[in-house]
């Protein structure tokens, strides 16, 4: 699959030496975990899991060179069953992500390290990777941070509602693919759905709110998009990513100066 992570940067271009001599105390590793799921007629099923690598690997270059910051590779299965019925979603269940990140978890801690970022870009998988680090925390004592998605970019020029309820293979994922594998992109294909509308709101939502009801894809967007792609193009990916980028950079340099003040 294409990588943007630097090679300088990624974790498994080490060997074991290098590993041991790196800087235990103060090295930030980051656990990317995503999803190989449908994602409408339009984008590829690994689209979660190239978001990922391309926001990781362009925010990896802007951070100093001598940061002790590394990628592990990824985790692209995810817990999906929200888009089982649509053929092609490779999904697990929350017992199997979870143990796969404890087990991950384990080994990191067990190396040494003390410190470990989980880069999350599936909303599936978002409540078990917040269990998960607690978890993480509380029986191996790493000092573990979550990061998702944008990390709260601001997506300029996009409208409320795409903004809210365009959240899978609509204008944003689109985007940024046309900008970064735009051959994966079929653009002769869109089709639009919303799950919700900002403009009658209800007492029951999806996301986001005090009251929601639980939903599979296939109840409310045969095609598999919740969104609408149409008005994607590649320069608005390019602006959404330096954005994005941007954002996460700052993030990862704040986790790796980051140290626990707690008095005991």
């Amino acid at each position: 699959m294409q990588t943007w992570i630097p090679a300088s940067r990624n974790f498994a271009y080490l060997n074991w030496k290098q590993v041991e001599a790196l800087p235990k105390d103060h090295t930030l590793l980051i656990l990317p975990t995503a999803a190989i799921e449908q994602h409408g007629h339009h984008l590829p099923l690994a689209t979660d899991t190239l978001i990922n690598n391309l926001l990781l690997g362009k925010s990896l270059e802007k951070l100093p060179n001598d940061a002790p910051i590394y990628a592990l590779p990824p985790v692209c299965y995810g817990k999906s069953n929200e888009h089982i019925g649509f053929p092609g979603t490779l999904s697990v269940s929350a017992s199997t992500f979870m143990a796969v990140i404890r087990d991950l978890g384990s080994s990191i801690a067990s190396a040494g390290f003390k410190k470990l970022a989980l880069y999350n870009t599936h909303g599936g998988n978002s409540s078990l990777v917040d269990v998960m680090a607690r978890d993480l925390r509380a029986e191996f004592n790493l000092r573990v941070f979550c990061l998702y998605g944008s990390a709260g970019a601001s997506f300029t020029g996009l409208n409320k509602q795409e903004k809210t309820y365009g959240f899978h293979a609509g204008e944003i994922e689109t985007s940024l693919l046309l900008a970064s594998t735009p051959s994966l992109v079929d653009t002769t294909a869109y089709t639009t759905n919303y799950i919700a509308d900002i403009e009658h709101p209800e007492l029951l939502l999806p996301e986001n709110a005090s009251a929601t009801f639980a939903w599979l894809t296939r109840d409310i967007a045969p095609s598999g998009v919740m969104g609408d792609p149409t008005h994607s193009t590649a320069e608005k990916g390019e602006l959404w990513i330096e954005e994005a980028t941007t954002k996460i950079a700052a993030a990862l340099e704040a986790m790796l100066k980051y140290e626990n003040h707690q008095k005991l």
